[in-house]
Protein backbone atom coordinates (compact mmCIF):
# COMPACT_ATOMS: atom_id res chain seq x y z
CA UNK A 1 0.00 0.00 0.00
CA UNK A 2 1.44 3.10 -0.69
CA UNK A 3 1.78 6.33 0.61
CA UNK A 4 -0.93 8.86 -0.41
CA UNK A 5 0.97 12.30 -1.41
CA UNK A 6 4.63 10.22 -1.84
CA UNK A 7 4.68 9.48 -5.34
CA UNK A 8 7.31 7.08 -6.35
CA UNK A 9 9.09 7.67 -10.07
CA UNK A 10 9.09 4.66 -12.51
CA UNK A 11 11.33 4.14 -14.49
CA UNK A 12 10.33 5.49 -17.37
CA UNK A 13 9.84 8.53 -16.01
CA UNK A 14 13.21 8.73 -14.70
CA UNK A 15 14.77 12.46 -14.22
CA UNK A 16 17.54 13.34 -17.20
CA UNK A 17 21.42 12.70 -16.52
CA UNK A 18 23.27 16.04 -16.05
CA UNK A 19 25.67 17.74 -18.04
CA UNK A 20 29.13 16.43 -17.63
CA UNK A 21 31.42 19.33 -15.91
CA UNK A 22 33.79 21.39 -18.13
CA UNK A 23 37.19 19.65 -18.28
CA UNK A 24 39.56 22.38 -17.20
CA UNK A 25 43.22 21.83 -18.04
CA UNK A 26 45.38 20.85 -15.46
CA UNK A 27 48.04 23.66 -14.85
CA UNK A 28 51.66 22.97 -16.45
CA UNK A 29 54.20 22.17 -13.68
CA UNK A 30 55.93 24.68 -12.15
CA UNK A 31 59.51 24.79 -13.32
CA UNK A 32 61.97 24.35 -10.92
CA UNK A 33 63.29 27.90 -9.49
CA UNK A 34 66.13 29.62 -11.77
CA UNK A 35 65.45 28.22 -14.99
CA UNK A 36 63.23 31.23 -16.27
CA UNK A 37 65.68 32.85 -15.44
CA UNK A 38 68.41 30.72 -17.11
CA UNK A 39 66.68 30.97 -20.28
CA UNK A 40 65.72 34.73 -20.47
CA UNK A 41 69.76 35.19 -19.66
CA UNK A 42 70.12 32.63 -22.69
CA UNK A 43 68.38 34.91 -24.98
CA UNK A 44 70.25 37.97 -23.41
CA UNK A 45 73.46 36.43 -24.34
CA UNK A 46 72.08 35.49 -28.38
CA UNK A 47 71.37 39.15 -28.28
CA UNK A 48 74.68 39.42 -27.75
CA UNK A 49 76.57 38.05 -29.79
CA UNK A 50 76.33 39.49 -32.77
CA UNK A 51 77.97 43.09 -31.56
CA UNK A 52 80.31 41.12 -29.71
CA UNK A 53 81.97 39.29 -32.86
CA UNK A 54 81.14 42.14 -35.45
CA UNK A 55 82.45 45.07 -33.88
CA UNK A 56 85.40 43.24 -32.02
CA UNK A 57 85.11 45.69 -29.09
CA UNK A 58 88.38 45.90 -27.66
CA UNK A 59 87.03 45.86 -24.02
CA UNK A 60 86.19 42.09 -24.72
CA UNK A 61 88.24 40.66 -27.09
CA UNK A 62 91.82 42.44 -25.86
CA UNK A 63 92.64 44.33 -29.06
CA UNK A 64 93.10 47.36 -29.48
CA UNK A 65 91.80 47.35 -33.13
CA UNK A 66 89.73 44.11 -33.69
CA UNK A 67 91.92 42.90 -36.17
CA UNK A 68 93.63 39.75 -34.09
CA UNK A 69 94.36 36.36 -34.87
CA UNK A 70 93.48 33.08 -32.93
CA UNK A 71 96.50 33.58 -30.88
CA UNK A 72 96.10 37.49 -29.73
CA UNK A 73 99.08 38.88 -32.34
CA UNK A 74 98.40 41.34 -34.67
CA UNK A 75 97.25 40.05 -38.23
CA UNK A 76 99.45 42.17 -40.77
CA UNK A 77 96.86 41.29 -43.25
CA UNK A 78 93.74 43.14 -41.56
CA UNK A 79 95.92 46.06 -40.71
CA UNK A 80 93.81 49.22 -41.62
CA UNK A 81 93.80 50.81 -44.91
CA UNK A 82 94.78 54.10 -43.64
CA UNK A 83 98.04 52.34 -41.57
CA UNK A 84 99.22 50.37 -44.55
CA UNK A 85 98.65 53.85 -46.92
CA UNK A 86 101.44 55.53 -44.76
CA UNK A 87 103.80 52.89 -44.22
CA UNK A 88 103.80 52.81 -48.23
CA UNK A 89 103.99 56.95 -48.15
CA UNK A 90 106.97 56.75 -45.94
CA UNK A 91 108.77 54.48 -47.51
CA UNK A 92 108.43 56.24 -50.95
CA UNK A 93 109.55 59.66 -49.50
CA UNK A 94 112.48 57.95 -47.69
CA UNK A 95 113.45 56.64 -51.77
CA UNK A 96 112.88 59.78 -53.12
CA UNK A 97 114.71 61.52 -50.34
CA UNK A 98 117.78 58.67 -50.42
CA UNK A 99 117.90 60.03 -54.50
CA UNK A 100 117.81 63.34 -53.56
CA UNK A 101 120.67 63.34 -51.32
CA UNK A 102 122.66 61.70 -53.74
CA UNK A 103 121.86 63.56 -56.92
CA UNK A 104 122.66 66.63 -54.56
CA UNK A 105 126.02 65.12 -53.80
CA UNK A 106 126.63 64.26 -57.33
CA UNK A 107 125.48 68.05 -58.54
CA UNK A 108 127.85 69.61 -55.80
CA UNK A 109 130.98 67.81 -57.25
CA UNK A 110 130.61 68.80 -60.77
CA UNK A 111 130.22 72.86 -59.70
CA UNK A 112 132.88 72.23 -57.09
CA UNK A 113 134.73 71.26 -59.88
CA UNK A 114 133.94 73.36 -62.09
CA UNK A 115 134.29 76.58 -59.45
CA UNK A 116 138.00 74.88 -59.03
CA UNK A 117 139.02 74.33 -62.49
CA UNK A 118 137.48 77.32 -64.14
CA UNK A 119 140.06 80.17 -63.73
CA UNK A 120 142.83 78.72 -65.24
CA UNK A 121 145.93 80.34 -67.47
CA UNK A 122 148.20 78.84 -69.71
CA UNK A 123 151.48 81.04 -70.02
CA UNK A 124 154.86 79.55 -72.26
CA UNK A 125 158.38 78.55 -70.20
CA UNK A 126 161.37 79.29 -72.28
CA UNK A 127 162.75 75.64 -70.24
CA UNK A 128 160.59 72.59 -69.64
CA UNK A 129 163.51 69.79 -69.03
CA UNK A 130 165.25 69.32 -72.29
CA UNK A 131 162.51 71.32 -74.36
CA UNK A 132 163.67 74.58 -75.36
CA UNK A 133 161.14 77.60 -76.35
CA UNK A 134 161.78 78.38 -80.09
CA UNK A 135 161.48 82.24 -80.91
CA UNK A 136 162.59 81.93 -84.71
CA UNK A 137 159.59 83.27 -87.71
CA UNK A 138 159.35 79.93 -88.81
CA UNK A 139 158.46 78.10 -85.18
CA UNK A 140 155.92 81.41 -84.48
CA UNK A 141 154.23 81.02 -88.08
CA UNK A 142 153.43 77.57 -87.19
CA UNK A 143 152.34 78.36 -83.76
CA UNK A 144 150.41 81.45 -85.13
CA UNK A 145 148.15 78.83 -87.72
CA UNK A 146 148.36 76.21 -85.02
CA UNK A 147 145.93 78.29 -82.42
CA UNK A 148 143.93 79.98 -85.30
CA UNK A 149 143.07 76.25 -86.44
CA UNK A 150 141.93 75.42 -82.76
CA UNK A 151 139.97 78.24 -82.11
CA UNK A 152 137.75 77.80 -85.65
CA UNK A 153 137.31 74.05 -83.81
CA UNK A 154 136.62 75.61 -80.37
CA UNK A 155 135.69 78.88 -79.15
CA UNK A 156 138.22 80.10 -76.59
CA UNK A 157 138.94 83.13 -74.74
CA UNK A 158 142.54 82.81 -74.78
CA UNK A 159 145.06 81.09 -76.79
CA UNK A 160 148.67 80.11 -77.00
CA UNK A 161 150.95 78.01 -79.46
CA UNK A 162 154.92 77.12 -79.36
CA UNK A 163 157.21 74.61 -80.75
CA UNK A 164 159.59 73.68 -78.55
CA UNK A 165 162.97 72.40 -79.52
CA UNK A 166 165.03 69.27 -78.37
CA UNK A 167 167.81 67.20 -79.30
CA UNK A 168 167.56 64.81 -82.40
CA UNK A 169 164.93 66.65 -84.32
CA UNK A 170 162.07 65.42 -81.34
CA UNK A 171 160.34 68.69 -81.50
CA UNK A 172 157.09 69.52 -79.81
CA UNK A 173 154.01 71.39 -81.33
CA UNK A 174 152.25 73.10 -78.76
CA UNK A 175 148.73 74.86 -78.69
CA UNK A 176 145.60 75.57 -76.22
CA UNK A 177 143.60 77.73 -74.63
CA UNK A 178 141.24 78.92 -71.80
CA UNK A 179 137.51 79.03 -71.73
CA UNK A 180 134.75 77.28 -69.31
CA UNK A 181 134.24 74.60 -70.67
CA UNK A 182 131.04 72.55 -69.07
CA UNK A 183 131.90 68.99 -71.23
CA UNK A 184 135.64 68.88 -71.88
CA UNK A 185 135.56 65.32 -72.68
CA UNK A 186 133.85 66.29 -75.36
CA UNK A 187 135.27 68.80 -76.50
CA UNK A 188 138.90 67.14 -76.47
CA UNK A 189 137.25 64.70 -78.96
CA UNK A 190 136.02 67.68 -81.62
CA UNK A 191 139.88 69.26 -80.75
CA UNK A 192 141.29 66.08 -82.07
CA UNK A 193 139.23 66.68 -85.00
CA UNK A 194 141.30 68.90 -86.44
CA UNK A 195 144.80 67.21 -86.34
CA UNK A 196 142.55 64.42 -88.43
CA UNK A 197 141.25 67.33 -91.06
CA UNK A 198 145.04 68.21 -91.51
CA UNK A 199 146.77 65.05 -91.23
CA UNK A 200 144.84 62.01 -91.20
CA UNK A 201 142.46 60.93 -88.49
CA UNK A 202 143.87 60.24 -85.06
CA UNK A 203 143.59 56.23 -84.63
CA UNK A 204 143.96 53.98 -80.93
CA UNK A 205 142.69 57.47 -79.26
CA UNK A 206 142.48 56.27 -75.53
CA UNK A 207 142.69 57.89 -71.82
CA UNK A 208 145.20 58.19 -70.00
CA UNK A 209 146.56 59.35 -66.29
CA UNK A 210 146.25 63.18 -66.44
CA UNK A 211 148.52 63.77 -63.30
CA UNK A 212 147.43 65.79 -59.94
CA UNK A 213 145.47 68.75 -62.36
CA UNK A 214 143.06 65.73 -63.32
CA UNK A 215 140.83 66.36 -65.68
CA UNK A 216 140.62 64.29 -68.87
CA UNK A 217 143.81 63.18 -70.82
CA UNK A 218 143.52 61.17 -74.06
CA UNK A 219 146.67 60.23 -76.50
CA UNK A 220 146.72 58.57 -80.19
CA UNK A 221 148.52 58.26 -83.36
CA UNK A 222 147.90 60.03 -86.50
CA UNK A 223 149.87 59.14 -89.86
CA UNK A 224 152.31 61.52 -91.46
CA UNK A 225 155.00 61.53 -94.48
CA UNK A 226 157.35 60.39 -92.22
CA UNK A 227 155.40 57.56 -89.91
CA UNK A 228 153.30 57.61 -87.37
CA UNK A 229 153.03 60.68 -85.00
CA UNK A 230 151.97 60.76 -81.35
CA UNK A 231 149.44 63.18 -80.54
CA UNK A 232 147.77 63.75 -76.79
CA UNK A 233 145.84 66.24 -75.40
CA UNK A 234 144.24 67.62 -72.26
CA UNK A 235 140.65 68.99 -71.00
CA UNK A 236 139.23 70.44 -67.47
CA UNK A 237 136.54 73.27 -67.33
CA UNK A 238 139.02 75.86 -67.57
CA UNK A 239 141.74 74.96 -70.22
CA UNK A 240 142.45 72.71 -73.24
CA UNK A 241 145.73 71.58 -75.06
CA UNK A 242 147.34 69.58 -78.01
CA UNK A 243 150.76 68.51 -78.53
CA UNK A 244 152.08 66.74 -81.53
CA UNK A 245 155.26 64.80 -80.41
CA UNK A 246 157.54 63.94 -83.56
CA UNK A 247 160.25 61.54 -83.69
CA UNK A 248 158.56 60.03 -80.59
CA UNK A 249 157.53 56.59 -79.45
CA UNK A 250 153.87 56.85 -77.96
CA UNK A 251 154.99 55.56 -75.03
CA UNK A 252 156.94 58.71 -74.74
CA UNK A 253 154.00 61.27 -75.64
CA UNK A 254 152.01 60.77 -72.40
CA UNK A 255 154.37 61.15 -69.60
CA UNK A 256 155.95 64.64 -72.06
CA UNK A 257 152.41 65.84 -72.08
CA UNK A 258 151.91 65.61 -68.25
CA UNK A 259 155.26 67.42 -67.82
CA UNK A 260 154.44 70.07 -70.32
CA UNK A 261 150.70 70.60 -68.68
CA UNK A 262 152.66 70.83 -64.96
CA UNK A 263 154.89 73.95 -66.08
CA UNK A 264 152.32 75.16 -68.42
CA UNK A 265 149.32 75.46 -66.95
CA UNK A 266 148.34 76.90 -63.15
CA UNK A 267 145.41 77.94 -61.63
CA UNK A 268 144.18 81.24 -60.16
Amino acid sequence: MSDPGHHNPSPDSAPAADPPAPVTPEPAPAEPSGLSGARESDRHIEIQEAPFSLLGDSSENGSGNGAENGFGDPDPDTSPPTSRRKRTRTIVLASLLAVGLAGAAALGTFYWQIHSQRDTTLTLPPQIGELTLDTGENAQQTAEYLKTALSAEVDLDETVGAVYTAPADKNVLFFGGTTLFWSPDKDLDTSFSLISDEQGAVTNLHEVDPGPLSGTMKCGTTKTESGDLPVCGWADHGSLALAMFPNRPESEAAPLMRQLRAQIQTRN
